[in-house]
């Protein structure tokens, strides 16, 4: 597979696997279950900037809509005779191996679109989540388009998930202006100003989507959790006193690596005003960003501003994997500290479960006061290199947990880790 170098986390190289470019091959039909069985075929491309044959092409404006709101549409691709129909992502059991597939359960009718270019769509009702509109056409065709879909009304729910909507279009290798690399930093490292509103390559699944997101969205859904869903936009309307009176608890499910000063400061606010806090992933809030418009700015890392991660999290980014430490089970290590996360799990210090690894976090000097290491991936990146999952508590009586594995989350369809994320769950979201 041919790599190429971007530049790395703290300004050095690093490799960036490929994506796997995959042709179309054979007709599609409507629906979830026709999706699931196109048949992967890798080439041996460096990372794909353009869509895989057949693909549908489209994108809302906005990231993130109310139920009932008129979302608009853009098909950045002519192909007539579009049809569509609305997906919830979550509730589907079918799990595909692919990552130009995403899974959901229909949130409406299948309806044909228009040949323009933009049009306007109601939005769903239901609960709130990640949904998609999913696109056919003869041929095979097939796309998606994804936005967040969040409640009528903030504190529907006093739980509160955040989907990393700005790190999935930082990873977008979407080539925009043509010149043959993806309009991203990690293609370029002088590139800046990410459109946020580019279609997603892959079919419009959002980078990482399987492995990171997909099975807690699944686990939500199977356990029957309704909370509120947003995205990292919604967050820079609310203020930190706004987000302790609506929610309880607060879920960063995904890898979250990009926070402007507005999303930083609220959450950092709730924080000290007894707010819960769950990151459920690693390599959180790494880099400052502004946004101007629909385009995301990097500005520095936030260290570079004097504002650890690791004050916040309890877990201090430590790197990613090289290309040459594979996963490994995390090493339970706080189970006589944290008694009641592990509760019902089978686990006791020693005892390990799941692989973990790619990037990770650990406690560090910045870590606030009182902060435990819950399991550990020892020298999981080379000596002095541990992955660490952390938990503190505040004066305030806020609670922070951290995955310090950038795929935790996504693991969720674990019998273990389930159980782990219905203790967590039941803790942090009382007051």
């Amino acid at each position: 597979m041919i790599r190429v170098r971007v530049l790395g986390r703290r300004g050095t190289q690093k490799q960036c696997a490929s994506l796997p470019r995959r042709p179309c091959t054979g007709a599609v039909a409507l629906g979830l279950v026709a999706a699931a069985l196109l048949a992967p075929a890798a080439s041996a491309r460096g990372p794909a900037t353009t869509d895989e044959p057949g693909s549908v092409v489209a994108a809302f404006a906005q990231r993130s809509y109310a139920p009932g709101q008129l979302a608009e549409l853009r098909l950045w691709t002519a192909v007539p005779h579009v049809t569509g129909q609305f997906f919830r992502a979550g509730p589907e059991r079918l799990r595909s191996s692919r990552d130009d597939v995403l899974g959901g359960v229909p949130a409406g009718p299948a309806f044909a679109l228009t040949d323009a270019h933009a049009q306007r769509l109601t939005v769903p009702r239901g609960p709130s989540g990640l949904y998609f509109l999913q696109l056919t056409a003869p041929g095979g065709k097939l796309g998606y388009a994804p936005f967040v879909r969040r409640p009528a009304r903030l504190g529907a729910s006093r739980v509160a998930v955040v989907l990393p909507t700005n790190t999935w279009q930082a990873y977008n290798f979407r080539d925009v202006d043509g010149n043959g690399v993806g309009d991203t930093w990690y293609a370029d490292p002088h590139y800046n100003g990410v459109d946020l509103t580019r279609p997603f390559l892959n079919r419009g699944v959002p980078p990482h989507y399987r492995g990171y997101d997909r099975g807690f969205l699944q686990w939500l859904a199977h356990t029957g959790k309704r909370p509120d869903v947003l995205a990292d936009e919604d967050l820079e309307r609310l203020s930190g006193e706004q987000l302790a009176r609506d929610y309880d608890l607060v879920v960063f499910s995904g890898h979250d690596e990009y926070a402007t000063p507005h999303l930083l400061d609220a959450v950092r606010r709730y924080r000290d005003l007894g707010g819960n806090l769950a990151f459920l992933s690693a390599n959180d809030f790494f880099y400052r960003v502004v946004r101007r418009g629909h385009r995301l700015y990097r500005t520095g890392h936030w260290s570079d501003f004097g504002r650890s991660d690791a004050s916040l999290i309890g877990a201090g980014y430590v790197g990613w994997f090289m290309n040459r430490y594979p996963n490994r089970p995390y090493v339970v290590t706080g189970a006589k500290l944290v008694p009641w996360l592990f509760r019902g799990t089978g686990l006791r210090n020693g005892d390990s479960f799941g692989t973990y690894g790619i990037e990770i976090d650990r406690k560090t000097g910045a870590s606030p006061p009182g902060t435990v290491v819950l399991a550990r991936i020892r020298n999981a990146f080379g000596p002095g290199k541990s992955a660490e999952m952390t938990y503190y508590t505040t004066p305030r009586g806020a609670k922070v947990f951290s995955g310090g594995a950038i795929n935790f989350g996504g693991s969720a369809d674990l019998p273990v880790v389930s159980r782990l994320l219905t203790n967590l769950w039941r803790h942090l979201s009382r007051p």
